[in-house]
């Protein structure tokens, strides 16, 4: 049978919760950016993909980059987002709108 006594995480030695919640928080702001660079990524793709437009979809990759790169070193999202939004608007104006 399993002993019931007292759980030993909270009173264990070398017990880092700080550093596990800010590895968490990481790993969270990562996968939001991440997740955003790649929908960019692939909005630049189906850009040069459809209309042969490959230096508006080399402008999306950099762009995205660089805001992924800013919401990781800033934690602020809006760069990312403007970008996804701007490459759809690319996206609708390459593809003349059909």
């Amino acid at each position: 049978m399993a002993d019931h006594g007292e759980v030993e995480y909270a009173t264990a030695q070398g017990n880092d919760y700080r550093e596990h919640e800010e590895t968490y928080n990481f790993f969270v702001r990562l996968a939001t950016y991440g997740t955003l660079h790649v929908i960019a990524i692939v909005i630049g793709l189906a850009i040069g993909g459809t209309s042969g437009r490959w230096l508006v979809a080399l402008g999306v990759f950099i762009f995205a980059t660089i805001a992924a790169l800013i919401g990781l070193a800033k934690d602020i999202k809006w760069p990312s987002y403007a970008v996804v939004v701007a490459s759809l608007l690319a996206l609708l104006a390459v593809s003349g709108g059909h």
